[in-house]
């Protein structure tokens, strides 16, 4: 998801079925925020599988002082609407990888 600078609105750029890490991290640009709203497969050691939900804020370092006040202005907003306990903000893309998968949404 992404923040029309027009009107501000929050729009769905694109939705995608990703089978890996990977996957997700070549659809995400790294020049400019975005938002994600992510279910993943969970495969526990006791046999269970889950699919937990997460919110994800990607705002990389370098992007435009002005991008990162907008995305940060509807941020609360959008995860109130969202309704969700998994939120996270990672600033550089090659944070996410598998292990930050199975540590943080596997909770």
């Amino acid at each position: 998801m992404k923040v029309n600078a027009e009107d501000q609105n929050v729009v769905i750029e694109e939705m995608l079925d990703v089978e890996d890490v990977d996957d997700l991290k070549n659809n995400i640009t790294d020049t400019q925020p975005r938002f994600a709203l992510l279910s993943w497969t969970i495969k526990h050691k006791d046999g269970r599988t889950s699919y937990p939900m997460a919110f994800i804020f990607f705002t990389p370092r370098d992007c435009k002082p002005q991008l990162q006040m907008m995305y940060a202005g509807t941020y609360k907003r959008l995860i109130e609407e969202c309704q969700l306990t998994k939120v996270f903000q990672i600033r550089d893309i090659d944070e996410l990888d598998d292990e930050w998968i199975e540590t943080n949404l596997a909770k």
